[in-house]
Order: structure tokens, then C-alpha cells, then sequence
């Protein structure tokens, strides 16, 4: 049923033309000239060249996307925050223009907050707050544990942290031979699909979005390195104790949270209430798994208040979004 599924969705894909199916790699001299900007910066933490960004003043926010996903999905963030704080964004390993990491075949979270730490380190960031989605959210709250003197506040959105079924895509492209086949082609359609289910509202999916993805998987070595992601989250995924050590965190922390997440559902987003010992929680009404893209305006200012304040004040929904 699985192989005739995915031959559907590839013989779609197939009508969209030969460039849209996503066999080879861009190049990165493109993909440098089209996702970098002023900001953009990169720095060698061991043997992976990391791609970032350090927008603005003030105190320190670092932010960490999801899976398949890239440092560009907080840009709504970044301009209504950077006048009051200085902003770090990367692009996680495996993802973006920061690409896999070749001595590795599973980023365990051990890796990902390491690696965290020592590009922080890199940077001369001691402290500040952190704010993660989906991988990012995991792995966040993972690193406050690690290094509970760093991290000031905590937000998650739509954060991983409790075992769960695993995304379609992403359970289907872990698995054996299908996961070799998504390491050679990566077609468009296949992309467009993942963030329409990953939206509340399809109509915010414009193609740039799409385009932007897509590009980006198809960095040299991305395709190879998100099925690694996958199956190392497939394993994590069904560990019984994944959330175990949730209570711990002693950190302030915010959840932010779309209602209409069919990745990380709210009933995840139920049992970090139960557990973290000092926690504040908004869920969006319509909204999927990546608030920041969907409503920039008003979970940045919802996550604003809640750094300066500790509290959280949401705005009307009719105009949370209008600026």
C-alpha cells in the first residue's frame, strides 16, 4: 500500500515536469546567492560549516526551526523583534545551506545539543533565551536541561517531546529502499504537500515558499542527511521515556501552540503542561504546526511579552496579524 502510494504521488509529480522532480543537487554558489543575505554569516564548529544569521540589539534570542526546514522560517520573527533583541538563527545540521554532517548516519539528540553548544560557544553567546519548533523545539528543551545556566527563557512551539506517530512523509521516507529512492529524487510536489499538511491555512502557502523548500533540500548532501534525521527521529519517536526528563526543567517556559497541528498534535502540547513545573500556554485557533510562518505578527509579539514579562497577553485575532 505504501509503494502504491508513493508511485501515485510520483506519477504526479511527474506531470509537473522533469526540473520540478528534484533529481541532483543545486549548486551551492545558487543556493548562496539566493538564500544569504548581510546577515548571513558561517563558522566552522568541528568538521560542519555552520550557516547563521545575528540580526539586531539587545538581549540575546536564539532561534532553531523544524525538520526539513531552515533558519528562513523565523524572518517574521526577526522583524518584529530585532529592534529589541539580537536575534541568532542556524541552520540546524543537516538542513539549509549548513548541509550533513559526513561523519554521521543518525543525529541523535546528544549531537544536536552539542553541536548547539559549541557553536554558541563559537559565537561568545553565554546567555540568553531560546525559542525552538518542532526538531528545534526538542532539541531546545533538551539543551536546557544540558545547560540550565544558559538559557533565561523557554519557548516551544509545536515542540517534539513524547512519543508519537510519526508524519506520513517522514515515517515513509525513513523506511528501507524508499528512503535510498527519496536520497536520488526529492520531487516538488512531494515538498508542497508536506507544508500544506503542515499549515492550518493552505492559502498562506504561496510558491516562493514552496521554491524556497524545495532549493534547500536540494543542497549537495540535504536529501541524504534529512532521511538520516528522519530515521533517527522514527527510532526517538517510539522510546517510551522520550519525555521523561521534561520535569525537570526548572526554566520559564512558553507554549506556543496551532490548534490544527497534525504533526505534533495537541495532546503533545497537553502532557508538557502536565509536567513542566512553570509554564505558560497559548494555542491558535486555525493554526498548524508552525506558528511563526503562519501568524509572524502575533506569536512574536505573544513570545515579546512573554520575555520581557514573564506573563502572556494575546491579541485580539482580528487584528493580531495586521501589524
Amino acid at each position: 500500500m505504501h509503494m502504491i502510494r508513493f508511485l501515485l504521488v510520483i506519477s504526479l509529480a511527474a506531470l509537473t515536469g522533469c526540473a520540478s522532480m528534484g533529481i541532483g543537487s543545486r549548486p551551492m554558489s545558487e543556493l548562496t546567492e539566493n538564500y544569504t543575505n548581510e546577515s548571513s554569516r558561517f563558522v566552522a564548529v568541528d568538521d560542519l560549516v555552520m550557516h547563521y544569521r545575528d540580526e539586531g540589539q539587545g538581549p540575546v534570542l536564539v532561534l532553531l526551526h523544524g525538520v526539513a526546514s531552515s533558519l528562513h522560517t523565523w524572518d517574521g520573527w526577526v522583524e518584529e523583534l530585532k529592534d529589541n533583541y539580537r536575534i541568532i538563527r542556524v541552520d540546524l545540521p543537516a538542513h539549509g545551506l549548513t548541509g550533513p554532517d559526513p561523519a554521521l548516519d543518525r543525529y541523535n539528540i546528544n549531537y544536536m545539543v552539542e553541536k548547539l553548544d559549541k557553536f554558541l560557544n563559537k559565537l561568545g553567546v553565554s546567555r540568553f533565551s531560546l525559542a525552538g519548533n518542532s526538531l528545534g523545539g526538542y532539541i531546545s528543551w533538551n539543551y536546557a536541561l544540558y545547560r540550565p545556566d544558559r538559557v533565561e527563557k523557554l519557548i516551544l512551539l509545536d515542540a517534539a517531546g513524547y512519543p508519537q506517530d510519526m508524519p506520513f512523509i517522514m515515517n515513509f521516507a525513513a523506511l528501507p529502499v524508499i528512503g535510498e529512492m527519496s536520497q536520488i529524487m526529492m520531487p516538488r510536489y512531494i515538498v508542497s504537500m508536506n507544508i500544506h499538511a503542515a499549515y492550518g491555512d493552505d492559502d498562506k502557502v504561496s510558491s516562493e515558499l514552496v521554491k524556497r523548500y524545495h532549493d534547500l533540500t536540494l543542497r549537495p548532501g540535504n536529501r541524504k542527511g534529512l532521511v538520516n534525521v528522519f530515521r533517527t527521529m522514527k527510532e526517538q519517536s517510539q522510546n517510551p521515556d522520550l519525555g521523561a526528563r521534561v520535569g525537570q526543567i526548572n526554566t520559564p517556559t512558553l507554549l506556543l501552540w496551532g490548534e490544527e497541528d497534525q504533526w505534533v498534535p495537541l495532546t503533545v502540547m497537553e502532557q508538557f503542561r502536565r509536567d513542566l513545573p512553570n509554564v505558560s500556554v497559548i494555542t491558535y485557533e486555525g493554526v498548524g504546526h508552525m506558528p511563526m510562518e503562519e501568524i509572524p505578527v502575533q506569536s512574536a509579539r505573544d513570545a515579546r511579552s512573554f520575555l520581557q514579562t514573564g506573563k502572556v497577553f494575546t491579541l485580539p485575532a482580528a487584528t493580531a496579524d495586521g501589524g
